[in-house]
């Protein structure tokens, strides 16, 4: 079994696609099937189900791809190592990102490391809080930034807060309230809502605030990116609650502070393990220690 064939079988699965899979590994499709029927021989178990519509695991297939992910991992931490042992940063950093992160300005500091560290591969997913903490936990990624409400802190994870803020309310320009400075709760319990999905943190931010203010409110659009709440409330078919520290990137909408705002603090998260010469870099990058406090 080689490493190239782990590769391969990882890249399917992600993609669903043999064609994408061969345009990601860089080799053709022809030669990319074959080492993966050659692997399922040797393994004497299909990986993959494949139609002419879509490609899905096994379950053989879903057995063997975590650990086909660990062996990788594995691989490319050794090599990380060797390279840091004689003083080169290079490998992979996969960074995870609430659609909202206002404690560092992301774009800026993946563009300062990348000038420091070109041997790096950086890649980047936006997602919730709770499956970005899952994710590092699992090893998939190596930081993740996240929103939580206060006293909430991510388990089985290093950790460290990085600021709070209160979220405040945007509205369309044409909004009853759009010339209003200050609003409370209440003044806002009848409108419609945009905000995050239920279950959520980000949306228990908001759940929560409105329920300690004895208000019941209607979320009738959840929805996963800041852009598509944008959009909607510009439309005037709602109003919606965002961090105040993130707003300044939605110039066009009134913004209204709210006197018993919702609260979240945003934080960065790291493996309770020792974590690879490449992560250590980025979290140093940052002023942070790679053996920093750790959440229980």
């Amino acid at each position: 079994m080689e490493l190239q064939q782990m590769r391969y079988v990882v890249a399917v699965a992600e993609t669903s696609n043999f064609t994408r899979a061969a345009e990601q590994c860089l080799v053709v499709q022809s030669a990319l099937s074959h080492q993966i029927a050659r692997l399922e021989r040797e393994l004497g178990a299909k990986l993959f189900d494949r139609t002419s519509r879509r490609v899905r695991l096994t379950l053989a297939g879903e057995a063997f791809l975590p650990a086909a992910r660990q062996a990788l991992d594995a691989a490319e931490r050794a090599q990380a190592e060797v390279a840091a042992a004689v003083g080169e940063i290079r490998g992979r950093l996969a960074i995870g990102a609430i659609p909202t992160v206002a404690a560092v300005d992301l774009p800026a500091v993946l563009k300062d490391f990348h000038l420091r560290h070109r041997q790096v591969r950086i890649s980047l997913r936006s997602g919730g809080s709770e499956v970005l903490t899952e994710q590092v936990r699992q090893g998939t990624l190596d930081v993740a930034f996240l929103g939580l409400p206060l006293g909430l802190r991510p388990q089985g994870v290093r950790g460290r807060e990085l600021a709070r803020g209160e979220l405040v309310a945007l509205v369309a320009r044409d909004h009853p309230l759009a010339d209003e400075e200050h609003v409370d709760l209440r003044q806002l319990a009848d409108e419609l809502f945009v905000d995050f999905p239920s279950g959520t943190a980000a949306r228990a931010q908001s759940d929560e605030a409105f329920a300690a203010a004895g208000v019941r409110r209607e979320v009738a659009f959840e929805v996963t990116t800041v852009d598509f709440i944008a959009r909607l409330i510009e439309q005037g078919l709602c109003i919606g609650l965002l961090p105040a520290a993130f707003v300044s990137q939605l110039p066009d909408l009134p913004v209204l502070r709210i006197h018993d705002a919702p609260s979240r603090m945003e934080h960065l998260i790291w493996s309770r393990f020792t974590p690879s010469p490449v992560a250590a870099a980025f979290l140093s990058s940052l002023g942070v220690p790679a053996a920093g406090s750790s959440y229980s």
